[in-house]
């Protein structure tokens, strides 16, 4: 038997055979099968070492020291048979293996020990996959607080099943998005299929920041400003912390969104005073646009709706009126303070 302690596997490979090898072969043949000792110590050693190997030659029963030539036919049935029943049972073993491993798998991503880890991802493809791992196996609950604005449309379709799945499953997933998505078509679809199979949306008009929790044991929070670098946090002293500290706190201010097209007054209100904000600072429309999340179109048409509500016919005229009333409530505001 080789060094590979399997039948049939010669150095040339599975069940190949040199050219110097097949011509021993046949030499023996012409030997009448038969090859003796010095024949043996004469001919070409690495020749002889793979026909030994592969089993088309063996020891005499009666003489040792003399090797005979195999039937190949009856050779490759025989080796035929044990590598399909080795690869059968290889088979088996490849799709038991993950189920095999899997707690060790969730113990190594999720190690259970004091002051637990933190694990950092380079790279928006590596951080996703990580997260979509993380989310497949979410079995009890999934927190996501995500700011910026209406997430792209081909991001929502590739994650709608996957998160529908997850509450198939009997988790939960609450989710803080900002007001501007309740005026983004595919946010509201994704929202109300999501609202359907039980997830929570709500939206909150003030900074926050990023937070995805999986199960309570694995936090996810950005590292870099460009979202090309991330934290996967293992300990559960600070999993709590973001829990209770940031993502309740948030989700208590933020307000219900169930994916309709009706806007609460609230949210239009906050919204519009952002826009008038960001007005008297002389921020440009595209600019404004960008920052709150919504289309040009969306802005202009709370911008003419301002003017209505006002009775001005021009921006300019909607700007001064806005600036009044911003300079004639702060003395009333700093009479107010203590």
């Amino acid at each position: 038997m080789s060094e590979t302690d399997e039948p049939g596997l010669t150095p040339g490979g599975l069940g190949v055979l040199t050219a110097q090898a097949r011509e021993l072969y046949r030499h023996v043949l012409r030997s009448r099968g038969r090859i003796t000792e010095c024949e043996s110590k004469a001919a070409d050693g690495k020749a002889l070492a793979e026909l030994l190997d592969i089993g088309l030659l063996v020891p005499d029963t009666d003489d040792p020291g003399i090797l005979v030539a195999v039937d190949p036919a009856q050779l490759s049935a025989r080796l035929s048979s044990i590598w399909q029943r080795k690869a059968l049972d290889l088979l088996h073993r490849a799709v038991a293996l993950p189920g095999d491993l899997q707690e060790l798998a969730e113990e190594f991503r999720t190690p259970e020990k004091t002051g637990g880890t933190i694990e950092y991802v380079h790279g928006k493809v590596l951080i996703n996959q990580r997260l979509g791992q993380l989310v497949s196996g979410c079995s009890e609950e999934m927190l996501a607080a995500q700011p910026g604005g209406p997430r792209p449309p081909e991001a929502l379709a590739g994650v709608i099943a996957r998160d529908l799945e997850t509450l198939r499953r009997g988790a939960t997933i609450r989710t803080i998005y900002h007001p501007s998505t309740r005026y983004h078509a595919p946010t509201r679809e994704y929202v109300a299929a999501i609202a359907d199979a039980g997830g929570k949306v709500r939206t909150l008009d003030e900074p926050y920041t990023r937070l995805i929790v999986i199960d309570r044991r694995t936090a996810v929070i950005p590292v870099a400003d460009d979202l090309n670098l991330a934290a996967f946090i293992h300990d559960q002293a600070v999993i709590s912390y973001l829990i209770e500290e940031v993502f309740e706190r948030n989700w208590s201010r933020g307000l219900d969104f169930d994916g309709a097209r009706t806007v609460p007054p609230q949210v239009v209100s906050r919204l519009r005073q952002t826009i008038v904000d960001l007005l008297l600072k002389g921020t440009n429309h595209r600019v404004i646009a960008r920052r709150l999340g919504i289309s040009e179109r969306t802005l202009a048409r709370h911008i003419a709706e301002m003017r209505e509500d006002h009775h001005v016919e021009s921006l300019f005229q909607l700007g001064y009126i806005l600036g009044r009333a911003s300079l004639e409530e702060e003395p009333e505001a700093a009479d107010g303070i203590v």
